[in-house]
């Protein structure tokens, strides 16, 4: 497998974690980013510092025609793409009675919508390859649901289901799918809870704590390692902290 990795929002929490690993495991990294050019140009630093070739990829996957040309261009830099994660993703806490269509339709544009059309144009590209991974990063949430997260839980639960059905699709070409759906994790994402609600979840977590943005990445690097992972597909790998079991 060509050790190129293309992550979409890879420019914070876990996609800079899992560029920056990636990096350090000898990959040359696609850095896919929506508004965060500044924050991008710190994981490409990180990236290149390790000896790694890096790329700064402007996208918004949400549309299918951005999501295209990025894929072109990650294809172009790197002869190819060995590996796609799949992580760009926004989320937001609400009643389900106050959820607009229009937030409704965004959730599923971005992390749904987005996983298609990037996905779409990657694999035509691996299946000629006849080798290739990729990883989807869903949420605990898309497995159990959470409370005032109807529209995000039920994204992230397509996210899951699209997975299982692509992995059996695609392994005839020799092309892994599988899906990290993390617990609370210490991100941006999350920055918006109180304090004492972060202390709450981490109290309702077995091991006691709160996981960090590397644990993620961890995973999704071993779902997509060759060596560590060859005989892994349409699975759910779920770094809670033991949240859900």
């Amino acid at each position: 497998m060509k050790k190129t990795v293309l992550i979409t929002g890879a420019s914070r929490g876990i996609g800079a974690a899992a560029a920056v690993y990636f990096a350090q495991n000898g990959f040359d990294v696609g850095i896919n980013f929506l508004k965060e050019e500044k924050s991008a140009k710190n994981v490409l630093q990180q990236v290149t510092s390790l000896g790694r070739k890096g790329v700064l990829l402007q996208a918004d996957v949400a549309d299918p025609s951005q999501a295209a040309e990025m894929v072109e261009r990650a294809a172009s830099c790197f002869n190819g793409i060995g590996v796609l994660v799949n992580n760009a993703g926004v989320a937001k806490q609400s009643l389900f009675t106050d959820v607009t269509f229009e937030e409704w339709n965004r959730m599923f544009a971005v992390n749904v919508g987005g996983m298609f059309n990037t996905t779409a144009s990657v694999v035509p590209l691996m299946v000629h390859e006849k080798q290739g991974a990729i990883v989807n990063v869903s949420s605990i949430w898309g497995i159990c649901g959470a409370s005032c997260e109807v529209h995000y839980s039920a994204a992230k639960a397509a996210v899951i289901g699209a997975s299982k059905a692509l992995a059996k699709e695609l392994a005839p070409s020799n092309i892994r799918v599988n899906c990290v759906a993390p617990g609370v994790i210490d991100t941006d994402m999350n920055s918006n809870l109180l304090p004492e609600d972060l202390e709450c979840l981490k109290e309702e977590t077995p091991l006691g704590i709160i996981g960090t943005a590397l644990d993620v990445a961890k995973s999704i690097f071993f779902l997509a390692s060759d060596s560590l992972a060859p005989f892994i597909t349409g699975q759910v790998l779920s770094p809670n902290g033991g949240f859900i079991m």
